[in-house]
């Protein structure tokens, strides 16, 4: 919200300074973003008169002034400004002022031998803008001796203020004035608004057309002004707009830009020639669209508010007017309307259409109701003072009064909520400075909140109101208790196995992200997803519709993203939410990340020493393994299966598992969820449910028994089994290890064969086994009797054969 001194003096009457205001602005809560003062700089620069123009004896380009400044005898100076002619009336700098474009000081100097006593400038060289081709030429009206900015309007600062969302009072000045006296700063000198007679009916009327549903008008108030002479507006009313960044556009509009701000009330003007039959309030229909007065054209709905005619749309309700009824110079008879709309359909719409105006942001935070017929009536006053005309009675349609919100108010509040301890006379006089009325005798008053206070709902804002006006640094500084035991862990499991999963990662190598939790529909359908029910009613973008039911799409996109730009081996893990469905339950906490080109834990790239290998399904198994072990699972006991999801590719991929438990995929991407992703080369990805993972036991009440190490050494011993193609080396692993479980300390796979001397559709796998005894060294007759329970409980797992 901007507003410059003199508009807000125009509603306070006060002695405070720049910095006094600009502080006190702060302390009550409407803090000062910025202060503006053009001005600042340009006291030494006085109006002047050029008497007369000679051409200089030594310079073709340069012309010796003779120039009155208001000061006494008139001065010489030398200037070579094309427009430099007698007669004109500039801005003029004497000897010792200083320059606001290059800091330097003048002095009196010669120029090509004539002696020049001060300088004649241009809008460049005094900051107001880039033009340089002349010095400045004023009107001919302009007094002599007279400052330029005190004459140009450049001495009045302009204020910027952040306003809350709660603050819809705070959007005109005279709200801010109304803070302003009620903090002791000054006393509030706003005008009352006295009505407009009118001079017969209005020959256009209004109806609220809205049938069955919910009304998004309470209220809407119409008025014909006749033979008005639009041109534009006054001086102080463009000086005013620019100041806070509005284009003037004639003097109609203007009325209009200047009380949205000068009072916070949005109104809106119709060519009443353009207008036919009468206006209808009412929902926008599927199809119908407008040309709104910037240009653009927006079609509605049934969700939008709509002025219509019997021509059609003639205005976004609320938001912004349709050029088809826009005031121009040849206006003649204009229709006023000042409308009380619904905030919440005023939000919905304008975000809908992404349409911002100044009327918006007012209505869609909610203006003041009671303001709704003295809004029209202050227009119409304008309208007559400045562009003459005959006004109609008002047409009023809808509501026409506002009761106002009573509270009960315990005056002990104060102390409990804010530790301030005032006496009830002071809390009652704070809140009726600010236009509150308090009523009732004794501990608890009835307080009636004003009408453009629609944000006071409770007793928390009533306490508010006062400690904005006692002023925050006045509140008792109160140190918290310390305690004195050391607090106990509060992170829960899942933040504890979040935080262990991101530091194992990273020390694997892999770099954060953090992605949309949004993908395309295409994207999710591939991953499980697309459902309905996940579909987004209003996406930020056609690429993200849908709810991410993986975490990989998005990582996928990133490492994309990364190597458009030349960085093709990248790591990427992210750790966050996935939807698969819309309950609670449906939503999961995962653990995923992805490996692209060379980016292997060994490190990517190339190098002298030996390429570096692409990445692999068994680079996200190892990923993935180290995530479930930092989460608590027991990885010992994973078993590893070929049922990956089918964004996997069928052959290198596999599950994990504990028992019936899925705790995480891992594999390579399938070759047609690549090309649906529109990333090549190689890529390993996997994911993690931190929630199926088992919370681990209570510990122990009594001390676990010491590591036993056996000094024993260990036997090893290699069998190479024909089995069937589709026999998985896991279900070998598993036989081998069960066939002598106090013995066998690991099995491992070393070779697997296909080819000469093995039968079609079947294939060779080796496994080493390590025998660990713990009581005695294994004789060579123990040692033959657990091979052959090995081979045994493996023919009987698998059906395959010890290969000879």
């Amino acid at each position: 919200m901007k507003f410059t001194l003199s508009w807000l003096k125009d509603h306070l009457e006060t002695t405070a300074g720049l910095d006094e205001i600009a502080a006190r602005l702060t302390t009550i809560g409407l803090e000062v973003e910025g202060i503006e003062n053009k001005g600042a700089g340009l006291e030494p620069f006085v109006i002047a008169e050029v008497l007369t123009a000679e051409k200089h004896p030594n310079a073709d380009k340069l012309r010796v002034l003779t120039v009155d400044t208001g000061a006494g005898e008139p001065v010489q100076v030398v200037c070579g400004a094309p427009n430099a002619r007698a007669g004109i009336k500039a801005v003029f700098a004497a000897p010792g002022t200083r320059m606001p474009d290059s800091g330097a000081e003048l002095k009196i100097g010669a120029i090509r031998g004539v002696e020049s006593r001060g300088m004649m400038v241009s809008e460049r060289e005094l900051k107001l803008s880039d033009e340089h081709n002349g010095i400045i030429e004023l009107s001919p009206g302009a007094p002599v001796g007279t400052p330029f900015a005190a004459f140009a309007g450049l001495d009045d600062p302009v204020i910027e203020i952040a306003v809350t969302p709660n603050r819809a009072d705070a959007l005109g000045v005279a709200g801010i004035a109304r803070d302003l006296a009620a903090s002791g700063i000054g006393t509030l000198k706003t005008p009352p608004v006295v009505a407009v007679p009118g001079t017969g009916p209005s020959p256009t009327g209004v109806r609220l057309e809205f049938g069955d549903t919910p009304a998004l008008c309470r209220s809407f108030a119409l008025r014909l002004v006749r033979g008005v002479k639009n041109g534009p507006s006054p001086e102080w009313m463009q000086r005013r707009l620019k100041a806070i960044g509005l284009r003037p556009i004639n003097a109609l509009v203007d009325i209009t830009n200047y009380l949205t701000f000068d009072r916070g009330r949005p109104l809106h003007v119709f060519d009443a020639a353009k207008v036919k039959g009468d206006l209808v309030v009412r929902r926008g229909v599927e199809g119908e669209e407008i040309e709104a007065l910037d240009g653009r054209t927006y079609k509605v709905d049934a969700a939008m508010c709509v002025i219509a005619d019997d021509n059609g749309l003639e205005s976004i309700a609320g938001i912004m007017g349709g050029e088809a009824s826009g005031c121009s110079e040849a206006t003649t008879d204009v229709l006023i309307e000042s409308a009380l709309w619904d905030e919440l359909a005023i939000a919905q719409t304008g975000r809908r259409l992404g349409l911002n105006s100044d009327a918006r942001f007012r209505f869609e935070r909610g203006v003041d109701p009671a303001f709704n017929l003295p809004g029209l009536e202050l227009a119409t006053r304008l309208v007559l003072d400045l562009c003459g005309g005959t006004p109609s009675d008002v047409v009023v349609t809808g509501a026409t009064e506002f009761p106002p919100r009573v509270l009960d108010f315990p005056f002990s509040e104060v102390k409990r909520i804010s530790g301030l301890d005032l006496d009830a006379s002071v809390i009652a006089s704070h809140l009726e400075r600010l236009g509150f009325r308090v009523t009732g005798e004794g501990p608890v008053a009835s307080v009636t909140v004003p009408t453009w206070r629609a944000d006071v709902e409770g007793k928390a804002d009533l306490v508010e109101e006062v400690v904005r006006m006692v002023g925050v640094d006045n509140i008792p500084l109160k140190p918290l208790a310390r305690l004195k035991p050391v607090a106990a862990r509060v992170l829960t499991q899942g933040q504890l196995r979040a935080r262990n999963a991101r530091r194992t990662l990273a020390a694997r190598g892999l770099v954060e992200a953090l992605t949309w939790s949004f993908i395309s529909r295409a994207a999710a359908t591939a991953f499980g997803g697309g459902k309905p029910e996940l579909a987004l009613s209003n996406p930020i973008a056609s690429d993200l519709s849908d709810m991410r039911p993986s975490l990989i799409p998005g990582l996928v996109a990133a490492a994309k993203r990364n190597a458009d730009r030349g960085l093709g081996d990248v790591a990427l893990f992210e750790i966050g939410q996935i939807f698969l469905g819309d309950q609670p339950d449906d939503q999961k906490r995962v653990a995923a990340g992805v490996r692209t080109g060379t980016a292997a834990l060994s490190g990517a790239g190339r190098h002298w020493a030996g390429a570096g290998a692409p990445v692999g399904v068994f680079d996200a198994k190892a990923d993935a393994l180290a995530v479930l072990e930092s989460a608590g699972a027991p990885v010992e006991r994973l078993q590893v299966t070929r049922d990956a999801p089918a964004w996997f590719h069928p052959g290198r991929s596999g599950t994990l598992r504990l028992g019936p438990l899925v705790l995480g995929h891992f594999g390579e991407l399938h070759p047609r969820v690549a090309v649906l992703l529109d990333i090549s080369g190689p890529l390993a990805a996997f994911e993690v449910m931190f929630e199926a993972v088992p919370a681990p036991k209570a510990k122990a009440t009594k001390a676990k028994p010491p590591l036993a190490v056996s000094d024993l050494m260990p036997v090893k011993r290699d069998f190479a089994f024909v089995v069937d193609r589709a026999v998985q080396a896991a279900d070998i692993v598993k036989a081998a290890a069960g066939a002598e479980k106090a013995l066998v300390e690991r099995v491992s796979v070393f070779d697997v064969y296909e080819g000469t001397g093995i039968a079609p559709g079947s294939k060779s796998v080796a496994i080493e086994v390590v025998l660990a005894p713990k009581e005695r060294t294994l004789t060579d007759a123990e040692i033959e009797a657990v091979g052959a329970r090995i081979v045994a409980g493996v023919e009987k797992a698998t059906g395959g054969v010890l290969r000879r």
